[in-house]
């Protein structure tokens, strides 16, 4: 299944192993979010959803900056009277884009090398899993231009860092190392800068090779999970757990333990 029409601010290639890479690219605009990329990322996001071949998705870019956010010279050039406008549009394309992505049975994960700022940490915190450059750098940036957080980021980042870290992030804009944002929690891996892809890439592949339904159901177990009650949280995973036992890739582990082998997971 290929785009059409044919993307102009990214790349996307589908290996035969499932494995869906998605590549920013405006690398002479710090892969910065104008609405053609916002429009571009929800288009990719939905058919990727949709194609059961894509059993992993690693979102990368190539260039001095993984994605600086959105692009403040594509906002400056629209009239000012339009500009309010144009951001709700565009953030209503990457919001949709990155619901998508946590929706998705496709365990979603970032190579993230140089630094990520505004929408381009909210991507990052979007995402289920990050690699991260030992020389990258994340800064939300927002409120130093005037601006205020979009790209889920009030839900992600403040899940996943803590409420009072975000909001240190959100008001002072300080800037975390890659370090920082491993302790943090916004970061899962960090490792040299000239490893970042191949490491990213091997865990997208061991990742595909998984029981992508089950991944789903986990997604959407620890996802939703972190903002209902204990009761709501109990019945959510009591119907996803019955839902994966149904599944081929459920029956496959379960005798794959019993036999003492490793599982041949589908995706199924």
């Amino acid at each position: 299944m290929t785009p059409s029409p044919p993307l102009r601010t990214l790349g996307l290639e589908i290996a035969a192993d499932g494995v869906a890479a998605l590549t920013l690219d405006r690398p002479d605009e710090a892969n910065a979010i104008n609405a053609e990329m916002a429009a571009e990322l929800r288009r990719v996001a939905l058919m990727l959803a949709h194609d059961p071949s894509v059993r992993a998705v690693l979102v990368q870019s190539f260039g001095r900056v993984f994605c600086g956010g959105g692009d403040l010279g594509a906002f400056a050039a629209e009239d000012p009277a339009d500009v309010p406008a144009y951001i709700e549009s565009l953030t209503i394309d990457l919001h949709a884009a990155l619901a998508r992505f946590a929706r998705m049975d496709a365990p979603v994960v970032a190579a993230v090398t140089g630094s990520a700022g505004g929408a381009g940490m909210s991507l990052v915190a979007a995402c289920d899993l990050v690699v991260a450059a030992e020389s990258a750098k994340f800064t939300m940036g927002y409120t130093k231009v005037g601006l205020v957080p979009d790209g889920t980021s009030s839900y992600f980042l403040a899940r996943v860092v803590g409420l009072r870290r975000a909001a240190d992030l959100v008001l002072t804009n300080r800037v975390l190392t890659a370090a920082q944002a491993e302790a943090w929690g916004l970061v899962n891996r960090v490792v040299p800068d000239g490893d970042v892809r191949d490491e990213a890439l091997a865990l997208a592949r061991a990742l595909a090779a998984g029981p992508t339904r089950t991944f789903g159901l986990a997604k959407q177990v620890l996802y939703e999970g972190a903002a209902s009650s204990l009761e709501d949280a109990m019945e959510r995973e009591s119907r996803a757990i019955s839902a994966a036992a149904a599944t081929a890739d459920a029956r496959e582990g379960i005798a794959a333990f019993i036999g003492k082998r490793a599982p041949r997971f589908g995706g199924r």
